[in-house]
């Protein structure tokens, strides 16, 4: 109990305070920004990314990884809100925590093991993209101060880590930011500022239950947002455990995070914070600045109310070329730079899975739909390839006039027509036999094409004998073949 306590909340105590402050500064331009995007008053996506920072940093599956308001999921609130209103988004909140809390005891976690590397790869380059296209309005149309300002960042962000001794000590974009807090106060600069994202809230949310019918018409209204909330949240976060793995080379429990996202979200919902999931940019963050434990994503969401409540008159003064410079940083580091450099030397299926991910999230701006293309296009260049692995031999024995056919491989849907195509029915033999000791069929697809092949050599008056068949085949086939039934033809022929 105390060695675990130890490991996963006291083991880097220094850097996860530190990391989490990083945090906490970079969360709040984010929830302002996704609460505008939403269509909901700042403070919902403020009190959303307390709620669920905190929450999640005890009872989610991935240590060290961030969750808050994020702008996948706020993007799917944008109608409900216009039509609805702030009441049924946070009903939309609840139902979105007791469908991942279901997802979690399901296990749905586990179908990641589905998703490709090159999905992934597809996914984390797409997120980077759009990490760095965010901060585009930030530096359009401003004076020259802000894109000096965010070079500045920058340099600091990347230069501060040489200086011996304090560059290791001390996370640099925590120090960027600071530091051009300072100039831009000092200097009295006229640039854009967290302050002109929007009003923070003023006082400690509370509880409430959303103010709507409990009926049916309530649920038809909430149920498909609530269901497109979900899946997205999940699947932003079981992208982001992943990444977070790799990155620290330690393991996730996907599950347990599917049901701490769920619980988190009930939280945010009942405190009047929109639905959220992990955040692969402050995770990243949190990890680059030395985050590592729960402590550091509960110290993101306190800090980020202290910070909001208590030094708020401070904090409306960082000027947001800062938070852009950070961000930046955060897509450079995001980008799976290798990915670039391996497309010569990767399948062209896995650079293909690849790129369309990255096509489709950066177009539609939706995560789920790119991660759903890819995942589908891996799994049809997969059934190809696998389609390929099956051989077909004969052999004649010219006493009996047998001619042995014997069918080594996976048949199934991609299969099949190679496997009816190698078979010779223009031979006149009086016997056949079809060994299927070394062979496996998957699906009806394949039962389908063992039915016509038997049907068509009985048709030319051979005496077909199918053997070998392993048990799972055989009662696949027992089951739907039609082949050795009464009427075998009328019903291959669908009469």
């Amino acid at each position: 109990m105390l060695n675990t306590l130890k490991n996963t909340w006291l083991s880097n105590v220094r850097g996860d305070v530190l990391a989490g402050i990083v945090v906490a500064l970079a969360l709040i331009p984010e929830a302002i920004a996704f609460s505008i995007i939403a269509g909901v008053d700042p403070k919902v996506g403020l009190y959303a990314s307390f709620c669920i920072a905190v929450v999640i940093a005890f009872v989610g599956g991935r240590p060290g990884m961030i969750s808050a308001a994020t702008g996948a999921m706020a993007l799917l609130m944008v109608t409900l809100v216009k039509e609805h209103g702030l009441e049924y988004l946070l009903a939309a909140t609840l139902l979105t925590g007791l469908l991942q809390i279901g997802a979690g005891y399901l296990k749905l976690g586990s179908l990641m093991r589905f998703v490709s590397r090159s999905v992934v790869t597809g996914f984390v380059n797409a997120l980077a993209i759009l990490i760095f296209m965010a901060q585009l309005p930030e530096l359009t149309g401003v004076t020259w101060h802000v894109y000096a300002m965010t070079a500045a960042g920058l340099g600091i962000i990347y230069l501060f880590p040489l200086v011996p001794v304090v560059g290791r000590l001390l996370p640099s974009p925590l120090i960027c930011i600071v530091l051009l807090t300072v100039v831009a106060m000092v200097l009295n600069l006229d640039i854009r500022t967290v302050g002109d994202m929007g009003e923070l809230p003023d006082t400690l949310p509370i509880f409430l239950w959303p103010d709507v019918p409990l009926t049916l018409e309530t649920l038809m209204i909430i149920l498909p947002y609530s269901v497109a909330l979900a899946v997205v949240g999940l699947l932003e976060s079981m992208m982001t455990a992943t990444i977070v793995d790799d990155l620290t080379d330690t393991t996730s429990d996907r599950n347990r995070e599917c049901r701490g996202q769920g619980i988190a979200n009930i939280g945010a919902g009942m405190l009047g914070g929109m639905a959220g999931c992990a955040m692969i940019g402050q995770s990243i963050i949190n990890i680059k600045s030395g985050g590592r434990t729960r402590l550091s994503t509960l110290t993101a969401g306190s800090f980020l109310l202290v910070m909001v409540l208590v030094l708020d008159q401070w904090l409306v003064q960082i000027p947001m070329a800062a938070l852009v410079a950070v961000m930046i940083m955060v897509s450079i580091g995001t980008f799976s730079w290798d990915s670039i450099r391996n497309l010569k030397d990767h399948p062209l299926s896995s650079n293909i899975v690849m790129v369309v991910t990255v096509v489709v999230v950066v177009a539609t701006h939706n995560l789920a739909f790119g991660v759903l293309a890819g995942v589908l296009l891996a799994a049809l260049f997969f059934a190809n390839k696998i389609g390929h692995f099956m051989l077909v031999t004969s052999a004649l024995d010219e006493q009996t006039g047998t001619r042995t056919y014997t069918v080594v491989g996976q048949v199934f849907f991609s299969s099949s027509e190679k496997f009816t195509a190698s078979f010779d029915f223009r031979e006149a033999v009086d016997r056949v036999v079809i060994d299927l000791s070394r062979a496996h069929f998957w699906d009806i697809t394949a039962v389908a094409a063992l039915d016509k092949v038997v049907m068509k050599f009985r048709r030319d008056g051979a005496d077909v004998e199918v053997i070998g068949l392993n048990e799972a085949s055989a009662t696949i086939v027992d089951r739907f073949a039609v082949h050795d039934k009464p009427d075998a033809v009328d019903q291959l022929m669908g009469h």
